[in-house]
Formats: C-alpha cells, sequence, structure tokens
C-alpha cells in the first residue's frame, strides 16, 4: 500500500509543479513537493536514507538543469528564482529522491536496467510537460534535448539506486 501511495503521492506532485509552471506558476509544485516530503519521512522505515537521496536527487537535478538549460537544449516556463533550474523542477528532482526505495528499489542491483529505464522514463516525462502543459520548450533541435535527456537519466536513475544500496547497507 506505501508503494501505490508513493506512486500517487509523486503524480501529484507532478502533475501540480508541471500544470503550476505551465501556468506561470512555481507555488503549486513547491507546495505539493513540502507535503510530500512531510508525508514520506513521516512514513518512511528508513528516514535516514530517504532525507539523503532527497539531496542527492536535488544536486543531481541542479547539475544536469543548469547544463541542458546552459546549452540551450531545453527552457522553461516559470523560470523563478533562476532560469537554470527553476523551483518547480529542482521540487520534482527532490520529491523523485523520495521515490527511490519504495518505488526503484528493485533496480538497485540492476544498474543497466536502471539506465535504460531511466533513458525513456526521463525524457518522456519532459516531452509530456512540453507538449501536454507548455512548462517546458525544446528550443533547438527537439531530438538533441531528447538525447542529452536520455543521456542525463541514464545516469542519474543508476546514481540514485547505487547510492540507496549503499545507503541502506550501511544502515543495516
Amino acid at each position: 500500500m506505501n508503494t501505490l501511495l508513493t506512486f500517487i503521492g509523486y503524480e501529484f506532485v507532478w502533475f501540480a509543479a508541471v500544470i503550476g509552471a505551465g501556468h506561470g506558476v512555481v507555488w503549486p509544485g513547491v507546495a505539493a513537493a513540502a507535503l510530500f516530503l512531510a508525508w514520506r519521512i513521516g512514513n518512511s522505515r528508513s528516514r535516514g536514507v530517504e532525507i539523503r537521496l532527497f539531496a542527492a536527487a536535488l544536486v543531481i537535478g541542479a547539475v544536469l538543469e543548469a547544463c541542458w538549460v546552459g546549452t540551450g537544449l531545453i527552457r522553461y516556463a516559470a523560470a523563478w528564482p533562476v532560469g537554470s533550474a527553476p523551483a518547480w523542477l529542482l521540487a520534482l528532482w527532490a520529491s523523485f529522491g523520495l521515490t527511490i526505495v519504495p518505488l526503484f528499489g528493485w533496480l538497485q542491483a540492476r544498474p543497466w536496467l536502471a539506465a535504460a529505464l531511466g533513458a525513456v522514463g526521463g525524457p518522456l516525462s519532459y516531452w509530456a510537460a512540453a507538449r501536454g502543459w507548455h512548462a517546458a520548450s525544446f528550443p533547438a533541435r527537439p531530438f538533441a534535448s531528447i538525447a542529452a535527456l536520455a543521456l542525463g537519466w541514464a545516469a542519474a536513475l543508476p546514481l540514485l539506486t547505487t547510492l540507496a544500496r549503499r545507503l541502506d547497507g550501511a544502515r543495516s
């Protein structure tokens, strides 16, 4: 049941962030992420691990977003407070970190599968945000943007699942 609620909670954050950004506002995504954080940490059996994954996903996301925006591969609506990593998108990255243990724990020993899922799922999420809600755009070359997103997510998801495995092993 916790897995299903985590999935629903993260989807709520995604929709709040993307729809809000598409309408030019940041606060719905940030507020939804704060609620999700409070709920996940309050209900987690591995709070320390999840807090570290929250922070790691936030850092990984900030670095990747700075690269993608800095090279002109992607542009975001509601780009406050800075254009390279808007608050609503950082809230999504951080919230994603909270899904690693309950939703992606089965990938911890399968880094190649994590890379493949990241390479497909990450860009699809951005494409949906761009096409469905105009929260993002690919101003230069859409193929290059999607390829860069695929590479970034192919690295990010295995990094996070490997970190989760190591942190969980250290906790045992």
